[in-house]
């Protein structure tokens, strides 16, 4: 197993790795057992457990940064907390604490200190807990028993490039339907984008652009990210529905553009045909943080926002960055140490 030691932490992409030590819980007999650190990345599952049948899978995805001092921080922890319970009611699973998970990440990443990349890399560890139906059955129905876990591994820039812009392909193929589960992030939703992203990637773009399942006129999400614009008169504009993956990137961005830059902030409809009247648009997300997108090909229209990172994006990337690597002053509780 490569040791930290033998990273080029400025160079590591966005890849797994295994650490050696993960965070394990069981939910049997109607309760969950005592979880704890172990040093292990397998688990041992029934054939017919429900996850491999029935689907019952969710995770997220959150970050851990080395500060100039040395410290490691998360990112507004709770709110995946709270996102994974949603995603775990949606899917008829019994929700892992959320006091508890918030405190599980706090463990595993202490255990796992030495792959927290070092200070300026920009390299990140990134923290991915979930939670599957392991209980065995043959019909139809909510498993009776649940696996939650968090590994961790260290990655650089998701897309590659990191903040260079990037083109966007529209696809023509749905990510979520209006009233499923795309608020949610189970892994079903990810299994039926792989098509979309291939195929874009096999065009010589970043990732796919989707539309909303019913009338395919409004933007939805930017691959695995979500979608934001500014307009020429500097509102910061992302799509509302319900059928978008609440991002806690989004939000935190929502509230760092309206109070920290000033600007207007919209959730609204954003239709494709009218995209062309954005002066930038990116993409957002824990993986992707800020993505900037330079071209979007909508059939045989090129809407393009140049080749260059727009002001706004920068200083919105710039003072994101900054609060989660400890460089800028942060809200009160967003960057929580880990001891």
């Amino acid at each position: 197993m490569t040791q930290p030691k033998d990273l080029d932490w400025a160079n590591i992409g966005f890849g797994y790795r295994d650490t050696g030590k993960t965070y394990q819980a069981f939910y049997k007999d109607g309760q969950w057992e005592p979880g704890k650190v172990v040093e292990s990345s397998e688990i041992t599952l029934s054939v017919a457990a429900n996850v491999f049948h029935y689907g019952q899978a969710i995770f997220e995805g959150l970050k851990a940064y080395r500060w100039k001092d040395g410290s490691i921080h998360l990112f507004r922890p709770e709110l995946n907390a709270q996102r994974f319970t949603e995603s775990a009611e949606r899917l008829l699973m019994v929700p892992f604490p959320e006091d508890e998970f918030v405190k599980a990440v706090h463990e595993v990443v202490k255990a796992n200190a030495e792959w927290v990349p070092p200070y300026g890399t920009n390299a990140t560890l990134y923290i991915r807990p979930f939670l599957i139906g392991t209980g065995a059955s043959v019909g139809l129905s909510p498993s009776e028993e649940y696996f939650f876990g968090i590994y961790v591994t260290p990655v650089g820039a998701y897309f590659k490039g990191g903040m260079e812009p990037t083109k966007f392909y529209v696809t023509e193929y749905d990510r979520a339907a209006p009233h499923g589960t795309g608020a949610a992030k189970t892994a079903a939703n990810y299994a039926a984008s792989l098509i979309a992203g291939q195929e874009a990637k096999a065009k010589g773009y970043s990732d796919a652009l989707y539309l909303d399942a019913a009338t395919h006129t409004k933007i939805e999400e930017a691959g695995a990210a979500n979608f934001f614009g500014i307009t020429k008169d500097k509102q910061f504009v992302t799509p509302k529905s319900p059928s978008i993956l609440p991002s806690i990137t989004k939000r935190s961005l929502l509230y760092l553009a309206e109070h920290h830059l000033n600007l207007d902030v919209i959730e609204t409809d954003i239709f494709i045909d009218e995209a062309d009247q954005l002066v930038e648009a990116g993409a957002m997300g824990t993986a992707a943080v800020i993505s900037p997108i330079s071209q979007i090909q909508y059939g045989d229209r090129t809407i393009d926002y140049g080749p260059n990172v727009g002001p706004i994006t920068k200083e919105l990337y710039d003072e994101l960055t900054g609060i989660q690597f400890g460089e800028r002053p942060a809200p009160e509780g967003w960057v929580p140490e880990v001891k």
